[in-house]
């Protein structure tokens, strides 16, 4: 008998990449690599200990582990044993998942709405099937990517108008005609809040539609958490709504609403829908579950924007250039990626932990450390934020930021003006 010989572990070997590829890993990234960021991954700092204090998550109202959500999704995995693995186009009504859409789009204020995998891939699919090349789509500046790539899904023609800039809208539609606007309702690298009564008006004074990504603010503002549209009453008034459900919701999944008539449109026509898989049952039933926490959370979006204003405050105080938002997120725009890098070195060696955002996720040299507050913040952990940020500041500088040279800049203007 043949004696089977051990398999010799060796390197995987890969066939040589394309002479093309090379040529642009070595244009675009090597020197971005090499240079920029020293030779060290720009996103990457040093492991959190048990002491830190992380302002680099998304779950605002603290739910994960909340013990009602755990339940829900232990049952799921238990009891879910005839569970089919299948894109979620072919669930039918009677499956959890409508459920969840439904307890969504209740939430919202909508009649219907899709769940997706992702809220990336709820605002691609969602785009995909409202826009055309002969949709113009308008969005905001500082849009999530995902809004940008959903109009470059459907092949529609794009156009940026100036960050929360409702009459620089106005002029662009007279200019170039009813589409679909396109806005976040608060902007999730800078924390800035959406003028959005302002934007639904200059929408329906062209004939346009509006779609609105409530991320960053769905279970954080309005009634119930119900999200910026509700609470400002405009929720009538806007078209769609999407929400990535990865921040105040701590899941994995996107959500979009539409009208009830769309419903077999959307889902023979949008292609997350089509071409991904369904949400495995724990999910659902975590989501599902998250969603009748969060409605009953006022405490805990009360602490939060308790939380928000103190460390805005403090920040503030202390001279850092934060004034382009006012939301649970607070950006330190330090500028270059090189000073963004000191600036997260100088947090983490002190406890406290943020997140490198910089291009693509911004313009460039824009890069900042993104601060994302949360309800479960302690007293003693927010002294000791602004403790680090008071010691700090004479190594980091903030006063001498571009951003805020800018801002002295356009103040010194208005005063002459």
């Amino acid at each position: 008998m043949e004696t089977l010989q051990p398999v010799r572990e060796t390197s995987p070997v890969n066939p040589p990449l394309s002479a093309a590829l090379q040529a642009r890993i070595g244009r675009e990234f090597t020197p971005r690599w090499r240079d920029t960021w020293g030779g060290r991954f720009v996103l990457h700092g040093r492991p959190p200990g048990p002491n830190a204090v992380r302002l680099d998550g998304n779950d605002y109202l603290n739910v994960t582990g909340h013990p009602t959500i755990v339940a829900a999704q232990v049952e799921a995995v238990t009891r879910s044993t005839e569970f089919v693995v299948q894109s979620g186009v072919f669930l039918l009504q009677q499956h959890p998942t409508r459920a969840l859409e439904m307890a969504l789009a209740d939430w919202v204020g909508k009649e219907d709405g899709f769940v997706c995998q992702s809220g990336y891939a709820a605002n691609v699919g969602l785009l995909q099937s409202i826009a055309d090349a002969s949709t113009p789509v308008y969005l905001d500046t500082l849009a999530h990517t995902s809004l940008w790539e959903g109009a470059h899904a459907a092949r529609a023609p794009a156009h940026a108008f100036r960050h929360n800039d409702p009459d620089h809208l106005d002029r662009m539609l007279e200019k170039k005609g009813a589409g679909i606007v396109v806005v976040d309702s608060v902007y999730s690298t800078t924390g800035a809040l959406c003028p959005l009564k302002n934007m639904v008006e200059v929408a329906e004074k062209h004939g346009s539609m509006i779609l609105v990504d409530e991320s960053h603010s769905l279970g954080t503002h309005g009634p119930e958490g119900a999200g910026l549209c509700a609470e400002l009453g405009l929720t009538d008034r806007v078209h769609f709504i999407t929400a990535s459900l990865a921040k105040a919701v701590a899941g994995r999944a996107g959500f979009f609403s539409a009208p009830a008539s769309m419903r077999y449109y959307i889902l023979s026509s949008s292609y997350p829908n089509i071409f991904s898989s369904c949400l495995l049952p724990p999910e659902v039933a975590g989501l599902q579950a998250t969603v009748a926490v969060l409605r009953a959370a006022d405490a805990e979006r009360s602490r939060l924007r308790e939380v928000t204003r103190r460390l805005r405050d403090a920040f503030t105080g202390l001279g850092y250039p934060i004034h382009q938002g006012t939301e649970q997120i607070i950006s330190l725009e330090a500028g270059t990626e090189p000073e963004t890098m000191k600036l997260r070195d100088a947090l983490e060696e002190r406890g406290v932990f943020g997140a490198i955002f910089c291009a693509p996720a911004t313009s460039r040299n824009r890069a900042m450390v993104r601060l994302t507050l949360n309800a479960s913040l302690a007293d003693a952990e927010l002294d000791h934020v602004v403790d680090v940020a008071r010691e700090i500041a004479p190594l980091v500088r903030p006063w001498d930021w571009p951003i805020a040279r800018r801002a002295r800049a356009v103040a010194a203007g208005a005063q002459a003006s």
